[in-house]
């Protein structure tokens, strides 16, 4: 009867299992976590084999480096488990804009403000952008006032992270939700 080995591809952030160990004496711990002491590769490799396990380099950086008994699947299985469960409690948040002119109308003003509302209220960042063309970039001081004004719309749900900055043509402000 022939055995045929199949060799697992390595990728860097992989840990060497089983033939891809090249070094000649390794530190080996048991299934248990109970060490075994300081063995040939080939011996802790045959240890493995014997319990239809896999032979897995831990700490490559060890002198010697240690090697664990461990059904290598089951192992790659529960952290695949784990990084799920973290990424399924973490909240991503948008960052979401609204675009004004120095020369906006009150009613505009409110209509965007309503929209910022609602991103601010669904837990968004908004990035509060007014642009500058031509003459008007001699006037940024409206440009403030804008923004202060539409902050003070919004402060009901929101509060300001970032206060108006000029940055090019445009001067930026950033509203978070507030913290309940």
């Amino acid at each position: 009867m022939l055995f045929i080995k199949f060799r697992r591809w390595r990728n860097i952030k992989e840990l060497q299992i089983n033939e891809e160990i090249r070094d000649k004496e390794v530190r080996l711990i048991d299934v248990d976590g109970s060490q075994l002491g300081v063995v040939s590769s080939k011996k802790a490799l045959d240890i493995a084999d014997e319990r239809k396990l896999d032979l897995v380099k831990v700490a490559p950086n060890a002198k010697p480096p240690v090697c664990r008994i461990m059904d290598y699947g089951k192992y790659k299985y529960e952290l695949a488990k784990k990084e799920k469960e973290a990424k399924k409690n973490q909240k991503v948040i948008n960052v979401k804009e609204v675009r004004l002119t120095p020369s906006i109308e009150s009613h505009d003003l409110n209509v965007k403000a309503k929209r910022a509302i609602e991103f601010l209220q669904s837990g968004d960042k908004v990035k509060v952008s007014v642009r500058f063309r031509g003459r008007e970039l001699g006037h940024t001081d409206i440009g403030r006032e804008v923004l202060l004004e539409f902050a003070d719309i919004a402060s009901e749900v929101g509060v300001i992270e970032k206060e108006p900055k000029l940055e090019g043509k445009n001067m930026v402000m950033y509203l978070v939700p507030k913290a309940e």
